[in-house]
This record gives structure tokens, sequence and C-alpha cells, in this order.
């Protein structure tokens, strides 16, 4: 029987490891070094194809270890695979035993690359076409007052207007100090507040509270509860007053479900990173259909997995918040092409295949 050309024909997995400009703080955690997984799959036709798997321990405890792990389990069944059943291949990560978001994420993302490389058609493209560009935000990390009121003012200098901050490593207080710094050096800026997780909702509440008092409002407040903290997540969509974003909750297309039958987020923040490109699809496709809003998010990842998301964002549009700054945070770029940035700006018009980035050398 004769090979297609599309017929993956080798997978190969090397380590990923960028050093960050500086700690990059959440709630769960501080990472100095992205350490993370090149995916490079190689068709019968020599066409080749790269994803990224970026394991993020503070965010969901998903080591670059276990990524690793998971992906060879499924070596010798993909080698042999055909990139034209990518659904397929999909499902087939879904449901192995140990497979993790950001393992998933990488094959998947190695996979349609190569696939859409072969064809000669962009990934932007392949999604939909709606656009090939996005704006996004930018994040600062936990950390002290004076650490934050630079930050947002280097922010400003790139030409981005969106902040996006990290809050719930600290008191209520210390929060409320770094915010009002941060309104004070960008006092026209919208303020995304993110708690990861590690926060109460009540203490959610207080904070939402005093920022009013000091006539800050929040454009958006993202996951102040844990992931699991249904009730929560709740309470702040009824009583926030303050659109309410769900990340960590939403990390399946179930919990998207549920997030709109329960009426628990008028957000979802979808990382490709969490559950793979293809129930991502399926989880945007809930958010439309139960009026939920769209955010594209990521984790500690480099221009590879950022310029997958913005192909996926711009590609099926509608996406209304975008939170695609790590590369922004790294030390050094280890790959050729991929989306262009100016100010805000990701733009991804000019790639004529395929998610456009390859590695250096």
């Amino acid at each position: 029987m004769r090979t297609a050309p599309t017929t993956i024909q080798s997978l190969t997995v090397a380590r990923l490891d960028v050093p960050l400009l500086a700690p990059f703080g959440i709630s769960g955690g501080v990472q100095d070094v992205a350490r993370n997984l090149l995916v490079t799959i190689e068709l019968a036709d020599g066409t080749r194809g790269t994803g990224e798997a970026a394991p993020f321990p503070a965010f969901n405890g998903e080591t670059q270890a276990g990524a690793e792990a998971a992906i060879e389990t499924m070596r010798s069944w993909l080698e042999g695979a055909d990139v034209r059943a990518w659904r397929a291949i999909a499902h087939a990560l879904r449901t192995s035993n140990g497979m993790t978001g950001s393992a998933r994420c990488a094959v998947e993302t190695a996979v349609l690359d190569a696939l859409t490389r072969q064809a000669g058609i962009p990934l932007y493209a392949f999604f939909g076409g709606a656009a090939s560009a996005l704006e996004t935000d930018m994040t600062i990390g936990t950390g002290g007052v004076e650490e934050a009121l630079i930050a947002a003012r280097a922010i400003l200098a790139r030409g981005i207007t969106t902040i996006k901050v990290k809050i719930g490593a600290g008191d209520l207080q210390h929060d409320l100090a770094r915010l009002v710094a941060i309104h004070g050096a960008a006092p026209e800026s919208p303020l995304i507040l993110d708690g990861n997780g590690g926060m109460q909702a009540e203490a959610a509440l207080a904070l939402l509270a005093a920022l009013r008092e000091r006539n800050i409002f929040p454009a958006l407040l993202e996951q102040p509860v844990a992931g699991g903290d249904w009730a929560g997540m709740r309470t702040l969509a009824q009583r926030g007053g303050v659109p309410l974003a769900a990340d960590e909750t939403a990390s399946s297309a179930a919990h998207v479900l549920r997030l709109a039958a329960e009426e628990a987020a008028q957000v979802v923040n979808i990382k490709l990173m969490k559950t793979g490109v293809v129930e991502a699809l399926d989880m945007a496709a809930i958010c439309r259909a139960a009026g939920l809003q769209l955010m594209i998010g990521s984790l500690v990842e480099t221009v590879l997995g950022t310029s997958m998301s913005v192909h996926f964002a711009a590609g099926q549009g509608g996406f209304v918040h975008v939170d695609l700054d790590m590369p922004m945070f790294m030390a050094k770029n280890p790959f050729e092409g991929g989306f262009i940035q100016r100010g805000a700006r990701l733009d991804v018009s000019h790639v004529t295949a395929g998610h456009g980035v390859v590695p250096r050398g």
C-alpha cells in the first residue's frame, strides 16, 4: 500500500528552555525560565510542522517532564497517522491516559502546521479567514507597588494601552495600592484584574468596592477564585458589577457548557495550552452559541505558541479580549518568523503557509 504524502514519518520532542527577562509571577508562584517543549513532525513528502508545549506548574501543575512523557507514549501511534485526519488524532490524544493539555496543544499544532504547509495555506485562513491581526494587552505580574508603576509606564511606552494586572498574591491592601498606582500612571488604560484562583469571592468583592470608591472601574475581572469554586464564580458573576472571565474554571468544553448553564461567567478565556487546539475550537463554538464573550490567552509561550493563538483567534474572529504578550517577557527568541508586532498589534497577514514559525539554525 502506497504511503500518502501527508503521513507522519517521524516525530521528535526536544526540551525548549528559554530564560525570561525577569521572574514572572502569578498568585500560584513565580517562573524565571520557560521550560517548554518543541515537537517536530515530518511528513512522508518531507514537509515539517512544529508545535510548542508550555506547561506552567504554578498555573495548573503541569510540568515539562510530564508533558514530554505524555507525548512519548503516543509516538508509535502518531508515526504512521495521516495529518488529514487531524480531528481523529486530537480525539486519540484526548483519550490517552496521562495526556496533558500542553502536550495535546504541541502535537495538534505541529499536525495542523504540517497539514497547512503541505496545502500551501496560512493557518488563519484554515481557521476561517475572518481577520489576520489582533491587538493584545500586556501583563504586570505580582510584585511591589514601585515595580508595578515602572511596568505600567513601560507598557504605555510600547504603544500598548490595555493593562492586565496579576492580583491575589498578597493581601487586599497590597493589591489595592498596586492598582491605584497603575491607574495613576495610566488613567485612560482599561485594566484587567487576574487572580489566577488565589482569592476568595468576598475578598474579590471587597477589592472591587474599594476600587469603585476611588473611581477605578476595571474592564474585566478574571478568575479571582479557585477553578473548582463554582459558587464563588456564580457570586462574582452576579454581584461583582464587572464582567467576569473564567480561566482555570474553563479547562474543557464541558466546563464551558456548565458556565453557561449556571451563569457563572460572562467571558471565557480560551488557552490552547489548557486543552489543545481542537477542544478549544469546541469551546469557542459553545461560547458563541451561549452568548459568552471570547478571550484568547496563553501561558509562558514563545513566539511559536503565541503565533498559533493569533492564527486561531484572528482567523475565527469575535475574540473581544486578547492576552498574548508572553514573547515580550522572553530574553531570547529561538525562532524565525511568526507574527509581526507593532505596538499592541500582532499581525500574521504575511504568513503564506502554516503558522509561519521555524526554529533558528
